[in-house]
C-alpha cells in the first residue's frame, strides 16, 4: 500500500512540474510576442510627451552637423523604440519591418563612445528618428560633406576622430565631425568591426529594401558609399533642417 501510495504521489508531482513548463513556456512566449506588438500598438495610442534632446553641433562649409551619432531611444514623438537585444530579436525585428536599436556587442558602454546602431526601419518610421529641429542627413547631403571637404579620396581623414580607430587609422578631425568607429549589426544579427569602420545610413533609398550609407575605414583615409539592406544595424548622424 505504502509503495502504491508513493508511486501516486511521484506521478501527481511530475504532472505538476509539466503544468508549470507549459505555464512558463507560455508566459514567455506572450511576453516576447507583447514586446513586438507594443511597437505597432505605439503608433496608434496617443504619446505621453515629445522627445526633446539637446544636440552639440558642428558647422562644416553652410551645412550643420550633429558632432556626435544619434543617441536615442524614443522617436521624436514620444514613443518607444524597440530594443532588440539578442540575435532572435534583432532578426524577428527586421523581418516584421519594426524599428529596432542596439548597442554595439548590447554593451551600454559602446553606446557612450558610439552611439546605438539602427535598423533602416527605424530611419524611415513616421514618427520620426531625427530630434526635433534635425533631420537623418540624405546622401546628397554627404555628398555635399564630402566635397566640401576636398572628395571622398581625402575626406575621411579629416572627418575621422583623432583617437579610437584601431592601428593607425585616426583622423586629423580638422572637420570637427568627430566620426567613430562604432561597427554594424550584420545578419544574423552578428555584429562587426567596431574600432576598425564606421558606416552611417543616409535618408536615401537605393531600390527595395535596400538604402544608401556612408562609411570608413581605418585603414583608409576615404570616404566610401554603398548600399545595404534595411535589416543590417548601422550608425545615423543627424544635420540641422
Amino acid at each position: 500500500m505504502i509503495t502504491i501510495f508513493k508511486m501516486k504521489i511521484n506521478k501527481a508531482f511530475n504532472l505538476i512540474l509539466l503544468v508549470t513548463s507549459i505555464i512558463l513556456a507560455s508566459c514567455e512566449n506572450t511576453n516576447r510576442d507583447e514586446a513586438f506588438k507594443s511597437i505597432e500598438d505605439a503608433k496608434t495610442n496617443a504619446p505621453v510627451e515629445a522627445v526633446k534632446v539637446n544636440i552639440e553641433t558642428v558647422k562644416i562649409g553652410d551645412q550643420v552637423w550633429a558632432k556626435e551619432n544619434l543617441n536615442v531611444d524614443h522617436f521624436r514623438n514620444g514613443d518607444e523604440i524597440l530594443q532588440a537585444q539578442t540575435e532572435e530579436e534583432w532578426n524577428r525585428a527586421g523581418e516584421m519591418g519594426r524599428a529596432a536599436w542596439c548597442y554595439f556587442d548590447n554593451d551600454s558602454l559602446n553606446g557612450k563612445k558610439y552611439g546605438k546602431l539602427y535598423n533602416y526601419y527605424a530611419v524611415t518610421d513616421e514618427r520620426g528618428l531625427a530630434p526635433a529641429g534635425t533631420h537623418i542627413a540624405t546622401d546628397e547631403e554627404w555628398t555635399k560633406l564630402s566635397n566640401f571637404l576636398g572628395g571622398d579620396d581625402i575626406a575621411g581623414i579629416k572627418l575621422k576622430a583623432n583617437k579610437g580607430w584601431a592601428g593607425k587609422g585616426n583622423g586629423d578631425n580638422s572637420s570637427g565631425f568627430s566620426a567613430m568607429p562604432g561597427g554594424y549589426r550584420y545578419f544574423g544579427g552578428i555584429f562587426f568591426n567596431a574600432g576598425q569602420d564606421g558606416s552611417w545610413w543616409t535618408a536615401t533609398q537605393s531600390g527595395e529594401g535596400y538604402a544608401l550609407l556612408r562609411y570608413l575605414y581605418s585603414a583608409n583615409s576615404n570616404i566610401f558609399s554603398n548600399k545595404l539592406n534595411f535589416k543590417l544595424g548601422l550608425s545615423v548622424r543627424c544635420v540641422l533642417n
